[in-house]
């Protein structure tokens, strides 16, 4: 891998992590007493499981964005991670439904710590944006159960905190229902809250940021530098706005055909396209060193090494460039010959030009130098601009979407419930 790729995709690979995670759990599941699935049903389930797990995990090898050893911690990780979890589920969900508030706390406060720890990337990509907003809606459901395990309204059949629904009992209609309200409340809430805290959060950054406490990261303006924050900020990738919903809708009626992306398509990628370029250029020299002819002893070029002398002018002064690749293509690409030829047509060959005749080479260098400045110049200028993010940003996705979690483990329950939506409190 590329010094840009190391920089992009670190350690451990989290895309094995995940896969691992999932297919192990699945395994487990297929194997547990409680179980009843016919065998060969079981196995085929269990073999798609070991495939999932297997295709992310080469992919991410073959593609080049982790390396053998990412993708193994990676991969143990995600194994703990489920045996963990398999193991002291019971005794984690004693020990959070039927304690004090300290335990949901002391959650919420790990999983902060872990936002506020989380690694920058490499270029302004959505990752961070994401994780936030899967760390929020971690907080609100565990706050969510918490309470919701003591409002009255939960069974304790299964498990402690348990939403009581049974599709027999609740038929169809009230299931739509339950979906469509279920919805709108979270739409709702989104909207209502985001660009509230959009609002009021600035002024309290600017104190905090007086007095020491900011917390400044990447890509992200501080709020000292603005005066407020525009409206509809197209910044969530999770969960659209309501004024984004028909332009969605639309989206999905009359797909439009994917555009073929070619070239660069972040400045990651931009400078792994150097990077390649760089090696190439290094490999261009190496060859150029290795294939020199050797000189008799009048000084005069060797006979034997004439298939590699560069092509002289008719006057015999040499004052011809010859490329380090033989027999290249005028126009100095590479023919379409195999997926290698195709990538290189894209990324550049790197290939170096030389001259006997210092002047010329001088001259040409300095031709190949501007030519590439101004092929970078255009690679860069062509890349999505990403858009301005502020501070304030990132607590207000924390809150919103841990609000997001809270109303999807109790308020729509026990609104359900109140609506006769449910199934009743739970008998004796």
């Amino acid at each position: 891998m590329s010094g840009s790729v190391a920089l992009e995709y670190g350690f451990p690979s989290t895309h094995s992590t995940n896969a691992v995670s999932v297919a192990l759990y699945c395994v487990l599941v297929l194997h547990s007493p409680e179980t009843t699935i016919h065998p060969t049903t079981r196995l085929i389930l269990e073999l798609l499981s070991y495939g999932y797990a297997s295709s992310i995990i080469i992919g991410r090898l073959y593609c080049g964005m982790h390396g053998f050893f990412d993708v193994i911690v990676g991969s143990l990780l995600g194994a703990l991670i489920t045996l963990v979890q398999w193991t002291c589920a019971d005794a984690l969900d004693r020990y959070l439904y039927t304690g004090d508030w300290t335990a949901p706390l002391m959650i919420s406060l790990i999983v902060i710590a872990l936002v506020r720890v989380h690694p920058e990337p490499a270029d302004d990509c959505p990752c961070f944006d994401d994780s936030v907003a899967f760390a929020g809606v971690m907080i609100g459901v565990e706050l969510g159960h918490w309470h919701y395990a003591f409002s009255g309204w939960a069974w304790d059949r299964p498990v402690l905190g348990t939403v009581p629904f049974q599709f027999t009992e609740v038929g169809w209609v009230k299931t739509v229902l339950r979906i469509a309200l279920g919805v709108v409340t979270i739409f709702a809430w989104r909207e209502v809250m985001k660009p509230a805290l959009l609002r009021a959060l600035p002024p309290v950054f600017r104190v905090l940021e007086n007095f020491g406490l900011n917390l400044p990261r990447r890509f992200f303006v501080q709020a000292s530098e603005y005066k407020k924050v525009p409206a509809h900020l197209k910044d969530d990738n999770v969960i659209p706005s309501v004024s984004e919903l028909p332009s969605l809708i639309t989206s999905i009626r009359h797909p439009r055909k994917r555009a073929v992306s070619i070239g660069p398509q972040s400045a990651a990628d931009a400078y792994e396209t150097l990077a390649y370029r760089d090696k190439r250029r290094r490999e261009s020299i190496s060859s150029m060193g290795a294939l020199t002819p050797t000189r008799g002893p009048d000084g005069d070029q060797d006979s034997k090494s004439g298939y590699f002398s560069p092509p002289t002018s008719p006057g015999g002064s040499g004052s011809f460039a010859a490329s380090t690749m033989s027999q290249a293509p005028p126009s100095g690409k590479l023919p379409l010959l195999s997926k290698v030829g195709a990538y290189e047509q894209k990324m550049g060959t790197g290939t170096i030009s030389a001259s006997p005749t210092t002047g010329v080479a001088s001259t040409t260098d300095g031709a190949n130098d501007r030519e590439e400045e101004r092929e970078e110049r255009e690679m860069f200028l062509r890349l999505e601009k990403p858009r301005v993010r502020y501070d304030v940003e990132v607590v207000t996705k924390l809150i919103v979407y841990s609000g997001i979690g809270w109303i999807a483990v109790e308020v729509n329950p026990i609104l359900f419930e109140i609506l006769g939506l449910g199934m009743g409190r739970q008998l004796a």
